[in-house]
């Protein structure tokens, strides 16, 4: 709704809200990357060959499978940290304050509500999500909601989210500086940002925030930043299938 608000000077000025976007999903892109099985391969063998380990880089990885899988077995984690691929990911501020708890071997470049006016864009969880934790702390589990209590998220959510926008669109219209304004937002708001890594590190990452039956120690991940991890996960197995299989094979822990 159109609304007539007063400036702190005394002059009035009329806001129309911005129509809000909302999303129940992630998204992940692999922009650029290089990473593949050889590179762990050639830097395992330098220990026994020098230079010649090089050659590695010209052979079929496949006929050095074993190698990788007892690399990953007896946790020698340095040769996986040779290789890079960074992604493009956008997703609620609330799941990269949780990602970047993750220093370790990872960097990150986010978007900026100090230089840019942020979009209207939030997250609503759909049906697929979740909702009631049942149990105490430590030893608890998510249960499917019932259509009241989705209802009542997404309206209740919406609502939130269109004063918040307005109060900012509010403050930027009185002058108040980008950086300030921003405050009223909710971490339920969408960002994005580029983060590169290397399979030491993401796989250490899949460790604790993805949910998977190999696994031998368990996690108990949000389920939004395991979505993110499940799409991270699937373009690292397209570049580097042995280490992938190794790393489930091997009870998916981080060498």
């Amino acid at each position: 709704m159109v609304g007539a608000n007063r400036r702190s000077d005394g002059r009035t000025f009329v806001t129309t809200p911005e129509p809000l976007t909302l999303r129940s999903d992630v998204t992940v892109e692999l922009v650029k990357s290089s990473a593949s099985d050889s590179d762990v391969l050639f830097a395992a063998r330098v220990s026994t060959v020098g230079e010649q380990s090089l050659d590695e880089l010209r052979k079929d990885p496949e006929r050095s499978k074993g190698l990788i899988n007892y690399l990953v077995r007896d946790r020698h984690g340095s040769p996986f940290e040779h290789n890079s691929m960074t992604f493009l990911i956008s997703a609620p501020i609330f799941v990269f304050r949780e990602f970047m708890r993750h220093r370790v071997g990872w960097s990150y470049n986010e978007e900026s509500g100090r230089y840019r006016e942020l979009q209207p864009v939030f997250y609503v969880p759909d049906t697929s999500r979740k909702l009631v934790q049942e149990g105490r702390p430590g030893k608890y589990v998510f249960v499917e909601g019932s259509p009241a209590q989705y209802d009542a998220v997404r309206d209740t959510l919406t609502e939130s989210y269109e004063q918040a926008y307005a109060a900012y669109q509010k403050l930027l219209a009185e002058g108040v500086a980008r950086e300030v304004a921003r405050a009223a937002l909710p971490v339920g708001l969408y960002s994005s940002m580029y983060a590169t890594c290397n399979a030491r590190s993401l796989m250490h990452f899949l460790g604790l925030r993805t949910q998977h039956e190999l696994a031998k120690v368990p996690s108990f991940p949000q389920r939004e930043i395991e979505m993110v991890g499940e799409k991270l996960e699937a373009e690292w197995a397209r570049l580097m299938p042995l280490t992938h299989a190794a790393f489930n094979a091997n009870g998916r822990v981080a060498p």
